[in-house]
Order: structure tokens, then C-alpha cells, then sequence
């Protein structure tokens, strides 16, 4: 049986439910179909032994009234129905190195963010404001960022600028050099590729308010989802696409591996961009543009540790805290898997604001640690056997993180009820991304068209939207969300829409 509808979009994350949101209040009539037992992605939240965790989003920036995702989630109808918890004004990202006693706070708001660092750093004020400068420098000439209209090429010349190269000409300090950069894990950075644009964009977002989300991330996945559906969108789970079926090099129809198929006028793609171009049957698309696709490098996966504390026995910290056994900030990517983990960073949880309740610790971790695995699948939905030596690896990596956690915060061990891992297999399972890939294609400056990525494809009916658009995070597939649906309905009356709401 076929099943119509104005627009299929493919996957049930962030950038799939935020494009069905959007469209469907503009009219369409849109469906979501999802691989997994429920929509969310990067957004689900889960309960497992007497505690919540988060799959991906641990906290959020941007939130403050008139903010700039406060204002498109203000535009969908969902900032209303969300719990959060802002994160310590003078102190929401943490910096510590295991070899010095000092701790390095990142605080809101730009004039507490210099007086912070310039309280560690004193002879580096200007530096430090020099820094600020360069990152505000750069959201402004990113017009979407800020909710308005402009042209790619406003920015072109922003795109080949060293993240590393940029951070280290505004200050002399070597510890501040690092320190600046040290919550790199936001978006898994490496030292001879990462472009300052990804690094101001993400970093500016948490500067101007940093969030926890009560109840977990899920809560934005239910609010579109209930968006969607009032809308008489259509939510279809346990269902993945195989095929995207084109005629005459446009798309038509969407089969499922349960041989059902979906016809529609558009299509968006909430998937990786090789995955959907590996599922389209048509020659539209040139081999060299496949082979770019395909040859793009990806960020790096993580190693999860999730852990339930005893109750009452561990403090909880309202911020997050980005650790490292060498003074490289840049390390984590490459290390020697006898030297693993060489940094990690800490969220914590708590039901009472005194006591953690829960706490996830990531490791960014190579894929290539658990190719032994790679033919395997395991998720709830359909489950499966690692096979032998698994449960024994993960639970070898989860005891070496707890010592090398124990030694910055101590009394961590003896405080953990239970705990249980996540793998760059579980991500690449659940959430679809290519060999576990945290954030999606990693950008480089030395290549920025290369990795350029737009929500047009040859085939005129065929959109792209997600992380691998723009940059990665909530906010940034949020903007993402944004260059897909304006596509559709025209990208300055819908940003008209948003800022007028």
C-alpha cells in the first residue's frame, strides 16, 4: 500500500522533527519516518538503572529570551513546554589539567567570560578581550546565525581561518592558549584542521547563556513531535528507508525495508549524506561528487560512561568539566590505546541541586578500537550479540576511566551505585552516524569548500538537512533546519516569520 504526503522527510532527529515542525505549520502535510522505536536522535533521553541520561544533548546555549534558538523554538511553539536549568553564571565549563591544582572557569556573558580569565591571567586581559573580539567578529558575518538573510559568500573568506592558529595569535600564555580551547570537545576539534568559525559559532552560543535541560533533551523531541502531529503531521517509527525510488531524475516514492512505500512531492534527508546518496537509485548524482561525499572524513566517536551514584553520597557540580592528563588540549584525537584516556569531559545530574544523582563521562574514542564488532547490531528495537570479548572490553576502558576520574574528583568511585557504556558502535546504531561519528562530517579550513555541504541536491525534490550542513549541536541543525525549509518556503519569509513571532 502506498501512502501520500506533500513532503517524507527521513529520520526522526533534531534537524528531521525540526523541518517537520516548520513545514507543517506552513501547511504541509508532512511525514517522519524513523528507524528507531521513537524519534529524537542525538535528543533521546533514557532511564536505566534508577536514573535518567542523555543520548547526546547534555547542555544547551542560546536559550536566553531573544536569543537565537530561544527565538526559533519560540517560532515552532515548543519554548514554552521546555524545564531548564541554567548552568553557573561564573562558571559553566571548567578547564582542568591533571598536572595543575588550578581550575579554569568559563563564565556567561562576555564582560564575566574576560574578568574570569583575566583573574588567572592577568598580564593577558587584552588578549583575552582581543579573543572575545574575534569570536563576536565572526557570528556577526554569519547573517543565519543571526537570524537573518545574507549570502554564502558574505562569509567565504571566514571559512579558511585556523581555530588553533586564531586562538594562539590573541594570547602569549601557553596554559591559556590551551585553556581557551579547551571544551574542543563540543565539537571534537583537531589541532591542524578545525576552522575558528566552528569554534566561535559553537562556543559564542554558550557564552551568551548555557542551559541544562530538566527531564533531558527529549522534552524538544516531544514538543515538535506534539507540534507536528496538532499539525496533522504523520510520526512513523520502526520503520527505516531503504530506497529513495527516482523517474526522470526526480524522486518519487521512498521504499521501506518492510516493502512499504511513501510518495511524496519533496523529500528531506535527515541522514548523513553518503547514506542518503548510497540509498538513491539514479545516475543524477556525478561519480566525482559521490566520491567526495564518500571520501569525507568524519569527526571522531565516543566512549560513554553512565553512571548512577548511591544516593546522597557524590556533590553535584552545576557545570561541566573538561579534564586532561597533558597540557595539549588538542590530544584526545590521537593517542596510543595504551594511553587512553588521555582526557574526558564530566556532566553531572541532580533531582536536588546538592547531590549528583547521575553523571556521563565522554571520551572521544576511535571506531577503529572496536572494528572486531563492526558486522554487528545491537539496539531495544532489534537486538543483537556483540559476540565474544565485548562486554569484557567495554567494562576494561570503564574501570580505566574511573581511576583516571577518581583522581580529579575523589570519592567518585566509591559513590557509583551502577553504572553501564556507550560505544561508537551504539551511536553508530541508534543514530545512524557512519562508524560513530559524534558530530558528523569534520570540517577543515585548509578545504572549506570540500566539506561544504548544501540542502539542495541534484535532484531538485531532495533535500539534505542535519548536522553535516552547517555545524553540529542543537543549535547549529537548528540553523541547519532553518536553510532546508527555506528551500521550500523561501528562506527570508520564513526567517520574517521567526523574528516576527
Amino acid at each position: 500500500m502506498e501512502d501520500n504526503h506533500d513532503i517524507i522527510i527521513i529520520g526522526g532527529g533534531l534537524g528531521g522533527l525540526l523541518c517537520g515542525a516548520i513545514l507543517s505549520k506552513n501547511g504541509y502535510n508532512i511525514a517522519i519516518i524513523e528507524q528507531n522505536n521513537k524519534v529524537g536522535g542525538c535528543l533521546d533521553s533514557y532511564a536505566r538503572d534508577g536514573a535518567l541520561f542523555e543520548t547526546g544533548v547534555h547542555y544547551v546555549g542560546g536559550l536566553d529570551k531573544g536569543q537565537n534558538l530561544y527565538q526559533i523554538f519560540k517560532y515552532v511553539g515548543i519554548i514554552n513546554s521546555l524545564k531548564l536549568e541554567r548552568l553557573d553564571l561564573d562558571n559553566f565549563d571548567t578547564i582542568v589539567f591533571e598536572n595543575n591544582p588550578k581550575r579554569y572557569s568559563f563564565a556567561q556573558s562576555y564582560d564575566r567570560f574576560i574578568e574570569t580569565l583575566a583573574k588567572d591571567f592577568p598580564k593577558e586581559r587584552e588578549g583575552i578581550k582581543k579573543y572575545c573580539d574575534k569570536i563576536k567578529d565572526i557570528c556577526i558575518r554569519f547573517p543565519l546565525y543571526n537570524l537573518k538573510y545574507g549570502s554564502f559568500m558574505d562569509k567565504l573568506d571566514l571559512l579558511n581561518i585556523s581555530a588553533i592558529e586564531t586562538i594562539n595569535s590573541c594570547v602569549t600564555d601557553p596554559i591559556l592558549c590551551n585553556v581557551l580551547a579547551g571544551n574542543n570537545g563540543l565539537y571534537a576539534g583537531v589541532a591542524e584542521k578545525t576552522p575558528f568559525y566552528i569554534h566561535a559559532l559553537i562556543l559564542n552560543s554558550y557564552i551568551e547563556s548555557a542551559w541544562r535541560t530538566i527531564g533531558g533533551g527529549i522534552q524538544i523531541a516531544r514538543g515538535l513531535t506534539k507540534i507536528i502531529e496538532n499539525n496533522g503531521g504523520t510520526i512513523i517509527t520502526k520503520t527505516k528507508v531503504e530506497k529513495i525510488i527516482t523517474q526522470n531524475g526526480i524522486a518519487s516514492k521512498v521504499i521501506t525495508t518492510d516493502n512499504r512505500e511513501f510518495s511524496g512531492k519533496y523529500f528531506i534527508s535527515d541522514l548523513h549524506p553518503a547514506t542518503t546518496i548510497s540509498m538513491t537509485e539514479t545516475d543524477v548524482f556525478r561519480k566525482a561528487y559521490i566520491h567526495r561525499i564518500n571520501s569525507l572524513e568524519n569527526t571522531i566517536g565516543s566512549f560513554t560512561l553512565n553512571v548512577a551514584f548511591k544516593e546522597n553520597t557524590f556533590p553535584h557540580m552545576n557545570y561541566n568539566l573538561y579534564c586532561f592528563t597533558q597540557n595539549n588540549v588538542w590530544s584526545g584525537i590521537n593517542y596510543n590505546n595504551s594511553d587512553w584516556p588521555v582526557s574526558y569531559v564530566y556532566f553531572s545530574s541532580s533531582l536536588n541541586q546538592k547531590t549528583a544523582h547521575s553523571a556521563s563521562i565522554l571520551v572521544m574514542t576511535k571506531y577503529s578500537e572496536f572494528e572486531k564488532w563492526h558486522n554487528t547490531f545491537n539496539t531495544i528495537y532489534k537486538p543483537g550479540d556483540r559476540g565474544s570479548g565485548y562486554e569484557e572490553f567495554k567494562q576494561e576502558k570503564a574501570e580505566r576511566l574511573i581511576n583516571l576520574v577518581e583522581k580529579t574528583l575523589p570519592g567518585f568511585k566509591k559513590s557509583i551505585d551502577k553504572y553501564h557504556t556507550l560505544t561508537p558502535l551504539t551511536y553508530r546504531d541508534y543514530i545512524g552516524s557512519p562508524d560513530g561519528s559524534l558530530y558528523g562530517v569534520l570540517r577543515d579550513y585548509r578545504e572549506p569548500l570540500k566539506t561544504f555541504i548544501p540542502a539542495r541536491t541534484k535532484i531538485p525534490n531532495l533535500f539534505l538537512t542535519g548536522q553535516n550542513l552547517n555545524i553540529h549541536g542543537v543549535l547549529g541543525v537548528s540553523v541547519s533546519s532553518l536553510i532546508t525549509c527555506g528551500e521550500l518556503l523561501g528562506i527570508e519569509s520564513l526567517l520574517e516569520q521567526i523574528n516576527k513571532s
